[in-house]
């Protein structure tokens, strides 16, 4: 099995965090990092616990900077799983299980449910939610935001080597690397809402098991609990937790807010997670700059010059390479989108008072 993640520098403690966890209860996986860097992290390549390290740039995209230039750090990282299945497939051909995991997890047991569920099914999906919620404010919180942020959470999906499952990265990867924007107001998050559509088009199994992607927005319905040699959700054992929205505090604040009893195992397993992540060097780490978020200048890249790159197609033909430009160059376009927007609405209201005469 394979196990693989796509980061960014600064999520390297998490990654690493993440791959000694997996190697410590499931020794036989090999772990592969995926890097959104212009050049691999001397931290990378010190890790003990990757089996390889990979530039998402070597990925076989074509015209990578005008793909990555369009992107977010966080939409980047996502962006490129699609192309980094397809990847994994053409390079490792003796195996034949492939397991993608965000790096803000820790493996807490050997995934033998997983192993079974690929030796049946092509693809495997966890969903956010296993189970309805009964409580109002569960409800605004986790089923409505299913609905716009997508029904699975990817930071999870596993595929056993078949034409369906190439047929299906093959579909996924030309999708994200069009529309993996978060962006909605659009019908789009990353690279998750696409992925309500899979089960409508190829043979998905929908892994519902309670240990699989624990994470603080479905511990209305997942209880923990200590046992011998480990921790029990609902009964079952506890294979890896999506420590999600650890950064913005997003995470201990859900957990806070579904298990108020300070006492639970999951405070416990927060801490040592805590605790692992500051032996990693989070601290430093955790602020390193991603170096496609500048220009060659220096310059640092304005969320709104990658919005008018993406969304002016002429600039894809006019321009080479957008890292060799500027902000000025973007604004120039927004001024414009804006003047024309002006033209318009004084347009419409003579028109509506010549209509009115």
């Amino acid at each position: 099995m394979i196990v693989t993640t796509s980061i960014c520098a600064n999520y390297l403690p998490k990654a690493m965090v993440l791959a000694k966890s997996l190697k410590e209860t499931n020794p036989a996986a090999q772990f592969i990092v995926c890097l959104l860097e212009r050049d691999i992290h001397p931290a990378a390549q010190s890790c003990e616990h990757f089996d390889d390290v990979i530039l998402a740039k070597d990925l076989g995209f074509e015209q990578f900077e005008k793909f990555i230039f369009k992107h977010s750090i966080v939409e980047a990282s996502t962006a490129v799983k699609g192309q980094l299945f397809l990847y994994l497939l053409r390079r490792y051909t003796a195996e034949d299980r492939f397991v993608y995991l965000d790096p803000d997890i820790k493996v807490y047991g050997e995934l033998t449910e997983l192993a079974e569920a690929m030796d049946r099914h092509p693809i495997v999906l966890t969903p956010h939610l296993c189970h309805p919620e009964d409580i109002m404010d569960a409800v605004m919180d986790n089923e409505l935001s299913a609905l716009q942020h997508g029904v699975f959470n990817l930071g999870f999906l596993a595929i056993s080597r078949s034409e369906e499952a190439v047929r299906f990265a093959e579909w996924w990867a030309s999708r994200l690397a069009m529309f993996c924007f978060d962006d909605i107001p659009r019908g789009i998050f990353t690279d998750q809402k696409w992925i309500d559509l899979a089960p409508c088009y190829f043979d998905v199994y929908i892994l519902k098991h309670p240990g699989y992607n624990v994470a603080p927005w479905n511990l209305s319905r997942r209880k923990l609990s200590a046992a011998a040699g480990g921790c029990l959700v609902n009964g079952q054992p506890l294979r890896f937790f999506h420590y999600s929205g650890f950064d913005s505090g997003a995470n201990e604040g859900m957990i806070n807010k579904y298990v108020p009893d300070r006492s639970n195992v999951v405070y416990l397993l927060r801490d040592e997670y805590v605790r692992e992540l500051h032996e990693a060097d989070q601290t430093h780490l955790g602020r390193t700059n991603w170096s496609y978020d500048f220009y060659r200048s220096g310059e640092r890249i304005q969320r709104d010059a990658r919005i008018v790159y993406r969304d002016t197609p002429e600039i894809l033909y006019r321009v080479d390479n957008p890292f060799a430009l500027g902000n000025e160059y973007f604004e120039r376009y927004i001024s414009v989108e804006q003047v024309a927007g002006n033209v318009i609405r004084q347009g419409k209201k003579l028109l509506k008072r010549l209509i009115n005469r």
